[in-house]
């Protein structure tokens, strides 16, 4: 029974994180995204600083073929979830100690839902 109930509470939480990005603005994402583009492209032919962003939302970290990722990327075993981008994208060295991303992060929660709303879009 604790089992089935810690079990729910999880489905819940997850469900909440999720759902808490879905309400992001996608036009203003892409505004904000600006920000990103200046290292990550959006193009599969064209190679930016940081991997590419097409199809981010639910890939593994560290799995762009051909992009040199750090250490501390390679080990982090994270899926690119609406929550884990949530976190990353606030403080990504707190998320990802050894990460090359020099970006400090976005401190505004709308900013963060607006971004990870326009990623989503991005298949």
């Amino acid at each position: 029974m604790k089992l089935a109930l810690a079990a729910a509470a999880f489905i819940a939480a997850v469900s909440f994180a999720q759902a808490a990005h879905a309400d992001g603005d996608v036009e203003a994402g892409k505004v904000v995204f600006r920000k990103c583009a200046i290292c990550h492209s959006i193009d599969p032919a064209k190679k930016g600083i940081g991997p590419l962003m097409l199809g981010i939302v639910g890939r593994p970290s560290a799995s762009v073929a051909g992009f040199s990722y750090s250490e501390g990327m390679k080990a982090a075993n994270k899926t690119w979830d609406a929550a884990t981008l949530d976190t990353y994208l606030a403080n990504p060295k707190a998320l990802v100690p050894g990460t090359k991303m020099v970006f400090p992060g976005l401190p505004k929660q709308e900013d963060r839902d607006n971004v990870i709303a326009y990623l989503s879009t991005l298949k």
